[in-house]
């Protein structure tokens, strides 16, 4: 399987350590922001895992229109190029138009396509063209095989650098499920793939104007998308949750991170993957 190499100091696949992608739902503040990835580093690092930070610039497929959706691509890109500079991590954030995809990539490491755009060709195009990663999370719609036809879309552009979230399946009725087989299904197309533990227990639209969850199941389906054979990671945190200006109530509490790094660490090694 292709490794894919994040910001010249993470690299996911054929069996390395299992990195982890990490941060708040979106960027509340710049304090905020610097704080949590300064903890989410120092947790990683005596968890012995690889860290990527991830937080929103804008939140642009909220439930409601009076939704928080964060800073916006300008003040969102300065704000991560200095926790990218200050802490030394690797940055990750969404994009949602084919234009954002030039501007982020003089900052991000790696460009992430939401699920409910998966399939949207230009914007996948245009985050290919950029020569960066790109993490595609699989849509709640699509069926793990289906996500060959995305990475084709990818390679064709020739950019080879792809990553495949599983993040689970709608079945309707604000609930998702996680198959587990689409773990190995969607490595089959040489491609690593991340699995994430916070959005799986998503409950979509259950509070009627924003999303519920279930996040006393984190660890258990992050603990399972590991053994399952996930190559890295994704969970958001919030150091308080109950406050949190969006999935608060599908976001790891910050002081539960170290503990679930080791766990899932544990997972990996005894499958023989610590390269």
């Amino acid at each position: 399987m292709p490794e894919v190499e994040i910001g010249g100091k993470v690299v996911v696949g054929d069996n390395r350590r299992i990195a982890v992608i990490a941060g708040p739902c979106v960027i509340e503040s710049e304090q905020h922001c610097l704080a949590m990835a300064g903890a989410l580093k120092e947790s990683s690092g005596r968890a012995g895992l690889p860290l990527v930070f991830k937080a929103s610039f804008d939140k642009a497929n909220r439930s409601s229109i009076r939704s928080y959706r964060g800073p916006g691509l300008a003040e969102g890109l300065r704000i991560l190029d200095r926790i990218k500079t200050e802490t030394g991590l690797p940055v990750l954030s969404d994009i949602h138009e084919a234009s954002q995809a030039a501007p982020a990539a003089r900052v991000l490491d790696v460009l992430q396509i939401p699920a409910l755009l998966c399939r949207q060709t230009d914007l996948l195009l245009a985050a290919a063209a950029t020569g960066l990663p790109v993490n595609v999370k699989k849509g709640q719609f699509l069926s793990p095989w289906e996500t060959a036809n995305i990475v084709e879309k990818l390679r064709t552009s020739g950019n080879g650098k792809v990553l495949l979230t599983e993040r689970g399946t709608t079945f309707g009725y604000q609930n998702l499920v996680v198959d587990f087989r689409s773990i190995p299904i969607m490595k089959s197309f040489d491609c690593p793939v991340v699995f994430d533990a916070t959005h799986s227990v998503q409950r979509p639209g259950l509070q009627g104007d924003s999303s519920g969850g279930d996040r006393a199941f984190i660890a258990t389906l992050a603990r399972a998308g590991v053994a399952a054979g996930a190559d890295a990671l994704f969970v958001e945190v919030h150091d308080r949750p109950e406050q949190a200006l969006s999935d608060g109530s599908n976001s790891l509490p910050l002081r539960e991170f170290e503990n679930l790094l080791v766990e899932v660490r544990r997972i990996a090694e005894s499958l023989g993957r610590n390269r």
